[in-house]
């Protein structure tokens, strides 16, 4: 029997990725600009890129062929570092602080999630919207309920997606019908990361909700589950609240502090990754840095509850940066977009006495996500051998922008008008190992694709 030929396409266009990190080489040798790109995928990958005139050899006559004009940008997709898609019917919703958030809010909706049914229609829609907005992989947390975690895996996997997921953990200070035991969240856990690790291309983390809601016993059977399982991931939320912070330092009297708690029950390392961070020491960063531990940096989730404002230029300062990726946080979070993101992460450096500039907040949301879970050798790049997970930005996307536009300076300026005007109107289309899941029309209506 003949081999299948193989899958191919090209993309044609403006096109931007990173070489570098913009933190520490600086924005003019980070970033990799072609006014005239070519971009060839086969078999979900990228097998080509670089300036049209100096590879378009390597087109075939048979390849379909999709141009973007100079009013669109070729990017890696966008990686979102920390969300929960179930929290996805609250988005919006009165924002009060952090614990009156979880349980007015939260814990409420959570508990629907014992139906599969509701389960699916709540997958299908959050990853729909993901598309819409350039996210082709997010670091997602379930709900208790391990059908939570099977329909999101499964509608990941029927549109081809990178995502990484898993149930949550929670034994102690939870609505009765949200917790499970030490026993039993191991249990479940393992069975799901039979299910789903490395199906597709599925990836599971093993996910403590945060420290208050998970007994000693479960954070060690937490801690036991990743180290029996290389390659899975870890993540939960740490010093996002003051509150948070004082209950946790109540909970755990022996502890010198809340990230010393992972540290006591061996949940810090690769793939490991903390929600927030916004209240952690600057000896607390340099543990992280030591550790290879990342966190997820959610602005628009922390100015929308008050929980203050996080420190990311001295995470990643200095000679022990931390990894750091940008999240959207959603329910707290107010927005899918990541540029919308980018903007409340420029926002919060300002008011930190910092300047983020664009092609910084555009590697925390690509190469840089990508390096915080550890996934830079598939994902987040433009670059041979990379998985063909790309979003083309409409540079034009509103006539306010469309008018900004005619006023800008280079690459670095469009960047920023487009993170502090754009939103999802902007995303052109995106592609999912190199087929279009998501395409907007010229007049402005959009559907999948």
């Amino acid at each position: 029997m003949s081999a299948s030929p193989a899958r191919r396409r090209a993309l044609r266009g403006p096109a931007l990725t990173f070489v570098d990190d913009p933190f520490r080489a600086g924005p003019e040798h980070a970033l990799r600009y072609e006014s005239d790109a070519l971009l060839i995928v086969e078999n979900g990958r990228i097998a080509a890129f670089g300036d049209y005139a100096s590879i378009r050899h390597s087109l075939r006559e048979t390849d379909p062929l999709d141009r973007f004009g100079a009013d669109c940008l070729i990017l890696p997709g966008f990686v979102d570092t920390h969300v929960h898609y179930p929290q996805t019917q609250i988005i919006g919703a009165y924002g009060k602080q952090l614990i009156d958030w979880l349980n007015d809010y939260t814990f409420v909706t959570e508990q629907q999630f014992a139906d599969p049914v509701h389960c699916r229609q709540v997958a299908e829609l959050y990853l729909q919207q993901c598309l819409r907005n350039g996210i082709t992989t997010s670091a997602v947390y379930c709900t208790v309920h391990p059908q939570s975690v099977d329909a999101f895996f499964e509608a990941a996997d029927a549109l081809g997606m990178r995502m990484v997921a898993g149930k949550v953990l929670m034994d102690r200070n939870a609505p009765a019908a949200l917790t499970d035991t030490a026993r039993s969240g191991y249990d479940d856990s393992k069975a799901l990361i039979a299910r789903w690790h490395g199906r597709g291309r599925g990836l599971y983390a093993i996910t403590p909700r945060f420290a208050p809601t998970s007994s000693p016993e479960q954070l060690e059977a937490a801690a036991a589950l990743w180290k029996e399982h290389p390659g899975t991931y870890m993540q939960t939320h740490v010093s996002e609240n003051r509150g948070e912070i004082d209950w946790v330092a109540a909970l755990f009297p022996d502890r010198s502090g809340y990230l010393d708690v992972y540290a006591h029950y061996g949940l810090l390392g690769p793939r490991a990754v903390l929600g927030h961070g916004i209240w952690l020491s600057d000896a607390e960063f340099a543990q992280c840095h030591d550790t290879g531990t990342a966190i997820a940096h959610c602005p628009t989730s922390n100015l929308f509850l008050g929980s203050g404002l996080f420190r990311l230029h001295d995470a990643r300062g200095g000679p022990r940066p931390v990894q750091v990726g940008l999240a959207t946080d959603l329910g707290g979070g107010t927005s899918f977009s990541p540029l919308a993101t980018m903007k409340a992460a420029y926002q919060i450096a300002q008011l930190n006495g910092r300047s983020l500039s664009a092609p910084e907040a555009f590697w925390l949301a690509t190469r840089g996500a990508a390096q915080a879970l550890q996934l830079e050798d598939r994902i987040g790049s433009l670059a041979a051998g990379q998985e063909a997970d790309l979003l083309v930005l409409d540079l034009r996307s509103t006539p306010l922008i469309d008018f900004r536009m005619k006023y800008c300076r280079g690459i670095d300026d469009a960047l920023f008008v487009q993170m502090i005007l754009g939103d999802d109107r902007a995303t052109r289309a995106t592609y999912i190992a190199g087929e279009p899941a998501y395409i907007q029309d010229r007049t402005g209506s959009a559907a999948p694709a």
